[in-house]
C-alpha cells in the first residue's frame, strides 16, 4: 500500500477489502476477527469464549457486545469515508435480545445513510446457530480534512 497517514491507511484497507491490515491490538487480545468489507459493508466472527469477557452469570457481557458493535459499525463506515474525511461516534443504541452464551459470533454492520456531516449505521450481532442477540442503531459524526470538521465557525 502507498504510504498514507494512519487513518488513510485503515480506510483504504477497508475500501480494498483488506480485512488483515486492519486488525489492532485490542482486535487480537478480544478474539475480534474481520472476515469482509464492501461499500458501506463489513462482517466480523468474535470468539467470546474468554473468561474477562464473560459477566458473572457466565454470559457475555453487554459493554463487550458494544465494543463489538462499535467495530462492526466503524468499518462499515470507514469503508465509504472519502479520503481526508473521518467520523466518529455521536450515539449508539444496542438492544439485547436475549443473554449471549460464551462461544462464537458473527456481526454484519452497514451504512443505511451518508450525509457530508452526519451517518446512520446500523449492526446485528448472532450467534454461532444464527439466533440474533444484538440490534444496533448508530449516529456518526462526519468530519472533512484538517480544518473542515462539525463545530468550525465560518470565518
Amino acid at each position: 500500500m502507498p504510504a498514507f497517514a494512519p487513518l488513510e491507511q485503515l480506510n483504504q484497507a477497508l475500501r480494498e477489502n483488506h480485512p488483515e491490515a486492519y486488525v489492532s491490538t485490542l482486535h487480537q487480545a478480544l478474539g475480534l476477527q474481520p472476515v469482509q468489507f464492501g461499500p458501506g459493508t463489513s462482517h466480523w466472527v468474535w470468539d467470546a469464549t474468554q473468561a474477562r469477557v464473560l459477566n458473572p452469570f457466565g454470559y457475555v457481557s453487554g459493554g463487550y457486545l458494544a465494543v463489538f458493535a462499535d467495530e462492526l459499525l466503524a468499518s462499515a463506515l470507514g469503508s465509504v469515508l472519502a479520503p481526508g474525511e473521518f467520523a466518529t461516534t455521536a450515539e449508539l443504541k444496542i438492544s439485547f435480545l436475549q443473554p449471549v452464551p460464551q462461544g462464537h459470533l458473527r456481526g454484519e454492520g452497514k451504512v443505511v445513510r451518508k450525509g457530508r456531516r452526519v451517518a446512520f449505521v446500523e449492526a446485528t450481532i448472532y450467534t454461532a446457530d444464527a439466533a440474533l442477540v444484538s440490534v444496533v442503531s448508530s449516529t456518526w459524526t462526519v468530519a472533512g480534512p484538517a480544518g473542515d470538521g462539525p463545530g468550525r465557525r465560518a470565518s
